[in-house]
């Protein structure tokens, strides 16, 4: 399901393609055909096209695109922060999703982190009641830390939760 993938780096003309494709990931009805939705914590959107143009802007950010026949299938945000990698707003289309196609794009971007930019290791936060996810990050070498941060309840930009006790857990893997 990998063959043919095609990474490469987005740009400005991307932005209304990415917001789709990732509310397609983990917002509405759209999303329950994968696995990796979000539907029954949040409504609204999952990425707001002026967070994801400030990403593109910062120096060492990388949103990287994966690509099958021209066609996005895949995307993720790599970034420095603070001399650590970050990874996150990570989406497969949910007709692509089980194909093997986000081991190669999380790979991927640990690569970028690891090589390009000789960061030591790469963190993200994960919705800590995600435990299905989680255990995916953690066949992949990834480690909970305990360290949790709160959900930016009251910032429509990040979605609409549903239920009232959403936060974060910090991941993290040495590269």
């Amino acid at each position: 399901m990998t063959a043919g993938l095609h990474f490469r780096a987005a740009g400005e003309a991307d932005v209304e393609a990415i917001v789709a494709l990732v509310t397609r990931a983990y917002r509405g009805e759209a999303s329950r055909a994968g696995w990796t939705t979000e539907a029954d914590l949040l409504d609204g959107p999952r990425i707001a096209p002026e967070v994801l143009r400030a990403d593109l802007a910062r120096p060492r950010s990388r949103v990287l695109l994966a690509e099958r026949d021209g066609t996005l299938v895949a995307c993720a945000h790599v970034a420095d922060d603070g001399g650590i990698g970050y990874f996150g707003m990570f989406a497969v289309d949910p007709r692509y999703q089980r194909g093997g196609i986000g081991a190669r794009v999380l790979a991927e971007c640990e690569r970028i982190a690891r090589e390009e930019w000789r960061l030591p290791a790469m963190r993200m936060t994960v919705i800590d009641l995600r435990e299905e996810l989680i255990a995916w990050y953690q066949r992949r070498g990834y480690r909970r830390t305990g360290v949790h941060k709160p959900f930016p309840y009251g910032d429509p930009r990040f979605g609409l939760p549903r239920r009232p006790d959403l936060r974060f857990e910090v991941l993290e893997k040495p590269l």
